[in-house]
């Protein structure tokens, strides 16, 4: 399956996750990319948006080979063959200053908002794709954390083998496609997949306030 760009992947989500609309629940972008898929779901679903910021933690020889992934909680998931060959000082470090990176992005993106209640709610995890997983897996354990009732994790794509990993974790996961043969990246199943920018994440998110408040107004009624 191909798409046309986020948006069309978003809306397409959106429709495979109808059965959730207006219930109780929160959907969680993963940003970027999985912002622009997070808006469309959250307003066809009626749902609050908020966000889980994974960082990797990239192997020191190969900065794009990620070995473990964190959340701003400190919340973690790693490969730990690789980690295991790895400086453990050098790795603290850096679990450290990518954990410090998750916050300082969840404070420019959201300023003060507090993050959405979820205790014995769905949580809904977004992303715009999903390949080795170590970024979903680490939203998914911060997911966890925050005790919610169900958790759901909804993607355009993702490789067989991955699925298989998430599903052992998850109360449901919902994939658009899942290819015998994956092609190795997120972007070869999307004719347009640019870069989303800072800008781009802090102007989806402003529409949700009113969403958001509304279900907070709600659910102190």
């Amino acid at each position: 399956m191909r798409f046309r760009n986020r948006t069309d992947a978003g809306k397409k989500l959106a429709l495979a996750l109808k059965h959730y609309r207006n219930q109780d629940g929160v959907v969680y972008a993963l940003p970027r990319g999985g912002v622009v898929l997070g808006a469309e779901v959250a307003q066809a679903l009626r749902l609050p948006l908020d966000l889980i910021i994974p960082r990797k933690v990239g192997h020191p020889m190969s900065p794009e080979y990620a070995i473990c992934a964190v959340v701003e909680s400190g919340e973690k998931v790693c490969n730990e063959w690789e980690v295991a060959r790895v400086d453990p000082q050098w790795f603290q470090r850096e679990v450290e200053v990518q954990q410090l990176e998750a916050r300082r992005r969840r404070e420019l993106y959201l300023k003060d908002r507090a993050p959405v209640p979820v205790t014995g709610r769905t949580a809904i995890i977004v992303d715009d794709g999903i390949a080795t997983g170590l970024t979903m897996e680490a939203a998914i354990r911060e997911a966890r954390r925050r005790r919610p009732g169900r958790v759901v994790v909804a993607i355009p794509v993702v490789p067989g083998d991955t699925a298989a990993r998430l599903r052992r974790q998850v109360d449901e996961l919902v994939a658009l496609d899942i290819p015998e043969y994956y092609l190795g990246a997120v972007g070869a199943y999307y004719d347009e997949f640019p870069q989303i920018t800072d800008a781009e994440v802090i102007a989806l998110l402003e529409q949700a306030p009113a969403a958001v408040a509304e279900k907070h107004e709600n659910r102190r009624a």
